[in-house]
């Protein structure tokens, strides 16, 4: 089993990131800079955003290296 060191979560979301994947496009500190800061750590800040606006953003990490769950079912 693969443990994250780069796992980060809220109440909604557990987001997780895979340094060795990253190709630093940059497009998640570009797209969300409140939550993706660069120049801090930890550098996800999940209560920088609404967790959709994350998950947008995520949806556009061009490596793959940053993914997301839901932690809880979503109710429709």
């Amino acid at each position: 089993m693969e443990s994250f060191k780069n796992k980060f979560e809220n109440t909604e979301i557990t987001v997780t990131f895979s340094p060795q994947k990253c190709i630093h496009s940059e497009k998640c500190a570009q797209g969300l800079s409140e939550v993706f800061k660069t120049a801090v750590i930890p550098w996800i800040d999940l209560d920088g955003a609404k967790s959709s606006k994350i998950v947008s953003q995520i949806k556009k990490c061009p490596s793959g290296a940053l993914k997301f769950s839901y932690n809880h079912e979503l109710a429709f």
